[in-house]
C-alpha cells in the first residue's frame, strides 16, 4: 500500500486544523453570548425578571434535576417526538410509495396535498383534542406538521431516481415490488436521510405546539407553566433543554448518515 505523499498530510493536517478551529469559534460565540447575558443582567441593562441569566439558569436547573421533575418532563418530550418521527417517516414512505406505484392515485390526491401542506396546522390542535385526548392529541399535532412535508420530499426524491436503471429491470420483466425493493429504496437511503432531517426539526415543533394546546407534561407545559406563572427560569432553562434535544437527535442522523456512507462504499 503506497504511502501518502508529504503533500497530501500537509493538506489532511490543514483540514483537521480547520474543524478544530471552527468547532472552537462556535464555542467561543456561544461563551461571549452567554457571558453578554449574564453582564446585561447584573449591570441591569435588561430586566433578569424578564429575561433570567444564566446563573439563575444553573440554579434552577439543578433545583428542578433533584426533585426529579425536569428529567420526567424531559422524556415525556423526547419519548413523544421520538413516536411522531417514527410514525410520520413511516407514513410518509409508505404513501411516496403509493404515489410512485400508480400515476392515477398520485394525479387524484396531488392538490389536496398542496392545500394540506399550506393548511395552518395550528387549527387542527382544538379538532385533535376532542378526537385522540389531551395525551395522544400531541402524537396528532406532530404527525400533522411533519407528515405532508415527508410525503413531498420523499416522493420528490423517488422523482429523481434513474429511470433508465427502472426502465432496463422492467426490459427484463422485474415487477414493481422488484424494482421497489432492488432499485428505489436503495438509492433513496440518501434522500430518506435528509428528509429525517427535516423532520426531526418539525417533529419536534409539532409536539412542542401540542403540548401547548392540552399536555399536562412535557417540556412544552414547562414553558406555558412558567410563563403563566411568571418563572423566566424554568422557561428558559426549558428552552434550552429543547435545543440540547434538538442537537442529540440531529446528532444520531448524522451517525445514521455516516454509517449508510460508509456501508455504500464498503459495497460499492
Amino acid at each position: 500500500m503506497a504511502m501518502p505523499s508529504p503533500l497530501y498530510e500537509r493538506y489532511l493536517r490543514s483540514q483537521r486544523r480547520r474543524q478544530w478551529l471552527v468547532w472552537f469559534a462556535r464555542l467561543m460565540l456561544l461563551a461571549i453570548f452567554l457571558l453578554l447575558w449574564e453582564l446585561a443582567a447584573r449591570w441591569e441593562w435588561i430586566d433578569s425578571m424578564l429575561t433570567s441569566k444564566p446563573s439563575q439558569l444553573w440554579t434552577s436547573f439543578f433545583d428542578l434535576a433533584r426533585n426529579g421533575s425536569l428529567f420526567h418532563h424531559l422524556w415525556i418530550t423526547t419519548q413523544e417526538t421520538l413516536a411522531g418521527i417514527g410514525l410520520s417517516m413511516t407514513a410518509g414512505i409508505l404513501a411516496a410509495i403509493l404515489f410512485w406505484w400508480s400515476s392515477f392515485a398520485s394525479r387524484v390526491l396531488d392538490p389536496y396535498m398542496v392545500v394540506l401542506n399550506a393548511l395552518p396546522k395550528v387549527a387542527l390542535g382544538p379538532i385533535f383534542y376532542i378526537w385522540l385526548g389531551d395525551r395522544y392529541s400531541v402524537y396528532g399535532m406532530a404527525v400533522a406538521i411533519s407528515l405532508i412535508v415527508t410525503i413531498i420530499m420523499i416522493e420528490s426524491g423517488f422523482k429523481e431516481i434513474s429511470r433508465t436503471k427502472l426502465k432496463l429491470m422492467e426490459s427484463f420483466g422485474a415487477t414493481k415490488l422488484q424494482m421497489l425493493g432492488m432499485v428505489l429504496l436503495p438509492a433513496s437511503v440518501p434522500h430518506l436521510i435528509s428528509t429525517l432531517k427535516v423532520n426531526v426539526g418539525l417533529t419536534l415543533v409539532g409536539v412542542i405546539m401540542g403540548e401547548f394546546l392540552s399536555s399536562k407534561a412535557g417540556l412544552g407545559y414547562l414553558i406555558i407553566y412558567g410563563g403563566q406563572v411568571f418563572q423566566m427560569n424554568l422557561v428558559m432553562v426549558s428552552i434550552a433543554l429543547l435545543a440540547l434535544l434538538s442537537v442529540v437527535l440531529y446528532g444520531v442522523v448524522n451517525l445514521l448518515e455516516l454509517y449508510a456512507k460508509k456501508k455504500y462504499h464498503h459495497e460499492s
